[in-house]
């Protein structure tokens, strides 16, 4: 299909236009040749990523963190001029969606992980720099902390961290993927939440998690931020007939 297309049906349906604050340049970064047969997703733009498209020969790459944000880079030398040359000098097409990935109600981060979290009645939740970017949702079985820590562990592949639980049954769960921090761990506990599921796990939230009565299930950023990219894989496949893969370069952290 044609380049064009694919960059307006994914514009229109990550609903791009709502989301002119956010920090990255959403949308197409680098442009590449006009038809596009496969496409690479991942979560990180990165030197290892389009190495792979371009010895695989993707002309199309998908990521959540992109490689411009606001004004930068200024400088196309040293580490950001071998990520150019390599998709410039194959002719591979980058695409990154930041916020809008992470809100999406169905294809984003955090939907993603209310599913597998198997949390219903879901309702926006985490307002980050204007954006409800989270969601809040009811547990739909008895569950404790511990026992979805041992769920959400398997099913993303990574290692769960649990800190301040105590062992109640939860009822309402927040869901903040990648580094939702103390503006989450706080939003969290005003909406009377018993649980926040996020990726990081920072330093400055250890002692309030306790002080403020809520646990928190750190998944790892990049393992909460790989259920997006690949709802969206699944979407293109299924829309366009496309061949599509997810490149998997988990950092552990």
């Amino acid at each position: 299909m044609k380049r064009s297309e694919l960059t307006a049906y994914l514009d229109r349906e990550l609903n791009l236009a709502a989301f002119s604050g956010d920090a990255s340049n959403n949308g197409l970064q680098i442009e590449g040749r006009d038809e596009v047969n496969r496409v690479l997703f991942g979560v990180d733009g990165c030197q290892a990523l389009f190495r792979r498209a371009a010895e695989e020969k993707f002309d199309f790459v998908f990521v959540h963190h992109g490689i411009s944000w606001g004004g930068e880079p200024r400088r196309w030398t040293g580490m950001h001029a071998r990520r150019f040359r390599t998709m410039f000098g194959n002719d591979i097409s980058l695409y990154g969606v930041h916020l809008p990935l992470d809100a999406h109600p169905e294809l984003g981060n955090n939907a993603q992980l209310a599913a597998l979290a198997d949390l219903v009645e879901l309702e926006p939740f985490c307002n980050y720099h204007g954006y409800d970017i989270g969601f809040l949702g009811r547990t739909r079985k008895i569950v404790t902390a511990s026992d979805l820590a041992s769920e959400l562990e398997t099913a993303l592949n990574g290692h769960a961290r649990l800190i301040a639980d105590t062992g109640r049954m939860l009822r309402r769960v927040a869901v903040v993927s990648g580094g939702g921090g103390m503006d989450a761990l706080e939003q969290a506990a005003a909406a009377g939440a018993d649980l926040l599921i996020t990726g990081e796990l920072e330093h400055v939230m250890f002692h309030p998690a306790y002080e403020l009565g809520i646990p928190v299930l750190a998944l790892g950023h990049y393992a909460t931020e790989t259920v997006g990219p690949k709802a969206v894989m699944a979407r293109i496949r299924e829309v366009f007939g496309l061949e599509c893969e997810f490149a998997d370069l988990p950092t552990g952290l």
